[in-house]
Formats: C-alpha cells, structure tokens, sequence
C-alpha cells in the first residue's frame, strides 16, 4: 500500500518541482526595463558640453539590448517592457504624450509594427525631451533620492519579470525641495558638499566610516531590482571624487539590499556599449 502510493505521488512531486523550476526560468526571461533620467543643469551644454548626446546614445544602447532580447523569443512567450520616468515632471510641451509612446509593451499580441516603431520612438521622443529642458533652460533638477523614497518599489518592479532600473546621471544627487540631513546621513551631495567633509584624500573611507556619512537609505527590500548608473561625472578638482561617489552609491544601494548594481562613469558611447550589452544580455 505504502509503495504503490510512493510510485502515484513521487511523479507528482518531480512534475511539481519542474513546473516551479520552468516558472521562475521564464521569470528570468521577461524584462521590465526603466529609465530614471536626470534632466538637471548637467544637460546644460554650455556647462558640460556633448552630456546631453552621450544620455540619447546611452538610451540606445539599452533600447537595442531590449530589443535583441525581445526578438529571441517566441511570440507566445513575451512579456518584456520599458518606460521612462522623471522626478519631478520637467515642464516641457506633450510631456505626457512623450512618455506615453514610450511606455512599450511586448506580448503575443504585439503587431510586427509596433516592433518596428520602437526604435524611431526611443530615437525621437528621449531628443525631444532633452532638446525641450534645453530650450526652456528652466532646469527643475531631479529628485533621484524620493523617487527612490516615493516610487521605486511601486514603478520599476514587477513580478515574474527581472526588473533593470536604469539612471542617467553624473552621480552627484541634488533638489531643492529634498534637502535633507539625519546625523552623518544625507539625501543628497555635491562638489562643495564633499569638500565640506574632507573626502577629497586617500583616507576617504575611513572619514566616512567615522562620520557615518552617506545617503539616507529607506527600509525596502530591493531584492528583485538590478540598477545600472550611467554617466558618473566626478569633479576634475578631486582626484578621489569618482571613488567617494561610488561609494555613497554603493553603500546606498547595499543597504536597501539591491540585488545588483553597476556604477559606469562618463565615458564614450562606443566604450559603453558592449558594457550596457552584456549587463542585459
């Protein structure tokens, strides 16, 4: 009795055990891809000449290595997405139509159109923005720290999906309406802030450890999320800026347990790009 009731459930559990196993495979397969762009005065191309064209290149970089993963799946199996966010909203003209059409979604049902669609969209739409923030030359800033606080968890994850924040910025964090300081911890820095603490030697570490310097973390469990940080611009003026920046960012990112991150610095698109594609690939 005994044996014939082990012969009937140990199929059953081997069959449940694969079915579980081929799940979470697929969840692997399935991108969620995100942009968090930083349309600060970084993009001023008086102040940091060429910035502007390296972010277009960089979102291309990405795009095609979504859309290599895309085509090498099969129709009934996509369930791939991208969009891009802001924070806060940059006071630019069909704002919201922008970045609508670039809210894509791949599924069986996706038109051999809308493929074609996604690079003239991901070419045009991230130029105008930018080509927008430039001309208005209002820059409102980007507050990378609350969306992280507000929206990460709730925009940029999504179940059976890996999940890839992408965000373009210089790696230094600022914005006038989150200026925040909890003893050592901050929500932001800057050149003069950093100065300010003397991490602009060898010792960087140990003064940070000393002080508890770093950014304020918020209590998540970023478990499911992978970052990439694209276009680290440290200040010329500091030999250990680039180092002191990586790691506010990456005792950051460790502290709300982000399962990967990579931190790029500013570089040309063509060195970048086979980085980016591997990162994704």
């Amino acid at each position: 009795m005994k044996s014939t009731l082990l012969n009937i459930l140990l199929p059953l559990l081997i069959t449940t055990a694969f079915a579980k196993e081929g799940q979470a495979q697929q969840a692997k397969h399935n991108l969620n891809i995100s942009f968090l762009l930083d349309l600060s005065d970084r993009i001023d191309p008086k102040k940091n000449p060429g910035i502007y064209q390296r972010d277009l290149q960089y979102i291309n970089s990405v795009q095609k290595a979504f859309i290599n993963h895309v085509r090498g799946k099969k129709m009934l199996l996509l369930k791939d997405q991208m969009q891009v966010f802001f924070n806060p909203l940059p006071n630019i003209p069909n704002i919201n139509q922008l970045s609508e059409q670039l809210k894509v979604d791949f599924n069986p049902k996706t038109s051999k159109k809308d493929f074609l669609n996604i690079d003239k969209v991901y070419t045009n739409n991230p130029a105008k923005i930018y080509q927008s923030a430039i001309k208005d030359h209002n820059y409102v800033g980007s507050d990378i720290w609350r969306f992280f606080k507000s929206n990460v968890q709730l925009y940029c994850i999504k179940p059976e999906h890996r999940n890839i924040l992408v965000i373009l910025t210089d790696g230094y964090m600022y914005h006038k309406a989150s200026i925040m300081q909890i003893g050592g911890k901050s929500s932001y820095i800057t050149p003069e802030f950093l100065r300010s603490k003397k991490l602009n030697s060898a010792g960087y570490q140990s003064i940070m450890k000393k002080n508890n310097l770093g950014f304020i973390a918020f209590p998540y469990n970023l478990k499911e999320l992978e970052i990439i940080v694209l276009g680290i611009n440290p200040s010329v003026n500091n030999p250990y800026e680039e180092d002191v920046i990586k790691q506010y960012w990456t005792d950051w990112f460790k502290a709300m347990k982000v399962k990967k991150f990579d931190l790029l610095t500013n570089d040309l698109p063509a060195a970048l790009d086979p980085v980016i594609q591997q990162i994704i690939k």
